[in-house]
């Protein structure tokens, strides 16, 4: 919105022959309203083409100072989409242009209106193409011709897609690493307050991982989120999942994306579990660990429940899942991870002369070393995962700042630090919910953008 849009007004919905009238809301500006008989156009900011009397949506044109995202989109009418060509003037990063929330009112079915949401480019969305983070795909395939149903979901509950993300964590100093491939998600939410959600995926921690920059983010059930024309990395691990500021958008958007797989809480009192365990707490008496203790203390105050620590190899080794084998659980799932998420893929070369296109280095080293084992590891590791079982959802929780001495700045910023709410499977609408319950008791914050949970100026964008 810019105050060149009150210059003149058009009322809808009203039929009033007198013509226009002139007011002043703003001592520096004059309006002219003028009576509009058709109700067919939403409220908000509009352009308006005088030799046809078509209207045109505004957009606001914003700069991806974070590099957080590989393509702006436009969502069509038709609900495809197409990338915006407009740039901001003397930008060198990509422009991103955003509707006016005015045109949008949530209602029971479009509990999404107006919310906007970036998509990791793993997903197909109509009229678009995708690179799968691989400049060579992106320049192989044609835009795609149907929306993944993951996306389609959000779209139809009102969401409004705006970007393709692929960056900087704005966090701290600036320049921290913004962690796994879901790394446009995790820094857009935590830089722009004009994006309201990012969907990205998680196989092995992506999701979790990036809302490590003060974030909320939850690792779907694996199952439980449509993953239809989404590129697969490993299809036993991989699923959806948003990182949010919000906890009660997040709830919302959750419901859109898993479609009928999800149980909002957000009118209910649910009774949570009545025991509290915790993993991996250090005893190290430094700032982050006195951090995680407290949140597990006013956890466990909020809950009605005392904290009980968990080590996961004694509960493996004193159950004995491996019937006498006398393996750690770290010795058994070793290769697991590794296997399954390299004899899971396919290495594809183009009809060049059998020229292999550039692929980043990681990858190239995960195939060699797939290569060298026997077929047979991979139905090893889904029996080491199905015997693992499973069984918990993941989700990260921000908490609070940590000070650090920056080699970049050579000044003191501050680091994020974060605690997993681990949650039984199919529970995922319960960690929304006690995100609610948790920032309602002022336990935690809900994370604003900028440089820190509580804002701040972005290092990059000060002074300008």
């Amino acid at each position: 919105w810019q105050q060149g849009f009150l210059e003149t007004i058009f009322l809808s919905g009203l039929n009033k022959p007198n013509g226009s009238t002139e007011r002043s809301y703003l001592s520096s500006t004059r309006s002219t309203i003028l009576p509009l008989q058709s109700t067919g156009a939403p409220s908000g900011p509009y352009f308006l083409q005088t030799s046809t009397g078509n209207l045109h949506l505004a957009y606001h044109l914003y700069e991806d100072f974070a590099g957080a995202f590989t393509q702006s989109l436009l969502q069509q009418p038709d609900e495809g989409c197409q990338t915006l060509s407009a740039q901001v003037p003397g930008s060198a990063s990509v422009t991103i242009g955003v509707p006016s929330r005015l045109y949008y009112t949530p209602s029971k079915s479009k509990r999404l209106a107006g919310i906007r949401i970036g998509v990791k480019d793993i997903f197909a969305l109509t009229g678009v193409k995708r690179s799968n983070g691989n400049r060579a795909w992106y320049g192989f395939y044609p835009p795609a011709n149907t929306t993944g149903t993951a996306v389609q979901n959000l779209i139809d509950a009102g969401g409004i897609v705006v970007d393709y993300h692929a960056p900087f964590n704005t966090r701290g100093d600036g320049c921290q690493d913004t962690s796994s491939s879901s790394t446009g998600a995790g820094s857009s939410v935590a830089s722009y307050d004009w994006v309201d959600l990012a969907l990205g995926s998680d196989t092995g921690g992506f999701i979790r991982g990036c809302a490590g920059v003060h974030l909320f983010g939850n690792r779907a059930t694996h199952g439980l989120v449509n993953l239809e024309n989404v590129m697969p990395l490993s299809p036993k691990l991989d699923t959806a999942g948003f990182l949010a500021r919000d906890p009660m958008v997040w709830d919302v958007a959750n419901a859109a994306l898993y479609f009928s797989n999800y149980t909002s809480f957000v009118d209910r009192s649910p009774r949570y579990p009545e025991t509290l365990y915790v993993m991996d707490l250090s005893s190290n008496n430094n700032s982050a660990t006195q951090m995680r203790w407290k949140f597990a203390s006013d956890l466990a105050s909020l809950l009605n429940t005392s904290i009980t620590a968990l080590d996961l190899e004694e509960e493996w080794a004193s159950s004995d899942p491996t019937q006498g084998r006398a393996q750690s659980l770290s010795v058994f799932l070793n290769l697991t991870h590794a296997a399954l998420i390299t004899k899971n893929q396919t290495k594809l070369l183009p009809a060049h002369d059998g020229r292999r296109p550039f692929v980043n280095p990681v990858p190239l080293t995960r195939w060699e070393w797939a290569d060298k084992q026997f077929d047979s590891i991979l139905d090893d590791a889904v029996a080491n995962k199905t015997l693992f079982m499973n069984w918990f959802s993941e989700n990260s929780y921000l908490r609070t700042l940590v000070p650090f001495f920056s080699s970049v700045t050579n000044h003191e910023e501050f680091l994020p630090v974060t605690v997993d709410v681990i949650a039984a499977k199919g529970c995922d609408g319960l960690i929304a919910k006690l995100a609610m319950d948790l920032v309602a008791d002022g336990i935690l914050k809900a994370p604003r953008t900028g440089s820190g949970l509580d804002g701040g100026t972005i290092l990059l964008q000060r002074g300008n």
